[in-house]
């Protein structure tokens, strides 16, 4: 089997070099990432510029854009065989709730929908390195136990893993996505010459965070495994606007 692993923390961080390293023997992992740190940075795609692969010291492939950029050309023409599964993470620092709207971790994910097999994204919720080995080994189990899953096409599992060493983790919860209050306000700043300027502030606090969520998983102690997929209409809303279709008759 062949993976394609993917970050938005760029291609040298601590976290793709512990995926890599943990599923190495596994599958033939081919690492795509972006040379820089493209947190936030959502599902964009450069559309205003070439994108130049990279080929560093270690084997990794580094590209001069986003990690969907990353994902989009490892699937479609960059590398010599198609992958057969996409891998992102792992992230330094969680990806819950509405964090998925924002996440490139998850947007790269996303952009592997199209194989056959379930596309995941990783995240351990802190910004320090110490437990990546625990994070990278959860990682690694549930890649190889994925074909045991039963899930329709287009899924992506989205995987958020306490900041414990792996024997305090309590096991696994499969979760829905919880909701975060409104996020923090901007911060203003003036820089020496008088010129305005905002720093996005940190994103709110957990305000949906029920024995269900994957807030509540976490902070329980329990890794979060949550199914996302691309459709994000909202079915349940059709009968509030049905008076819409009568109206224009």
């Amino acid at each position: 089997m062949r993976l394609l692993i993917a970050n938005d923390d760029g291609v040298l961080s601590p976290g793709i070099a512990a995926l890599h390293a943990a599923l190495d023997d596994y599958a033939e992992c081919t690492v795509v990432a972006p040379l820089t740190d493209m947190s936030g940075i959502s599902s964009a795609l450069t559309l205003d510029r070439p994108l130049h692969p990279q080929r560093l010291p270690n084997g990794y492939i580094g590209i001069n854009g986003t990690p969907t950029d990353c994902v989009h050309l490892g699937i479609n023409g960059l590398l010599e065989h198609t992958p057969d599964m996409v891998v992102s993470g792992i992230n330094l620092g969680a990806n819950l709730g509405d964090d998925v709207l924002y996440s490139g971790t998850v947007a790269a994910a996303l952009e592997g929908r199209f194989l056959d097999r379930p596309a995941f994204a990783f995240s351990l919720l802190s910004r320090l390195p110490d437990n990546l080995p625990a994070a990278a080994q959860i990682a690694r189990q549930l890649v190889e136990a994925h074909t045991q899953f039963d899930l329709p096409p287009r899924t992506v599992l989205n995987v958020n893993i306490p900041n414990l060493p792996l024997e305090h983790i309590k096991g696994v919860r499969l979760t829905r996505l919880g909701h975060r209050a409104r996020a923090k306000p901007p911060v203003r700043d003036v820089n020496p010459r008088g010129k305005e300027g905002y720093w996005i502030a940190v994103a709110g606090d957990a305000e949906d965070s029920g024995p269900d969520t994957d807030f509540h998983a976490v902070m329980q102690g329990y890794v979060s495994i949550t199914p996302l997929q691309l459709d994000r209409t909202f079915h349940e809303g059709f009968a509030g606007l049905a008076v819409l279709e009568e109206m224009f008759r």
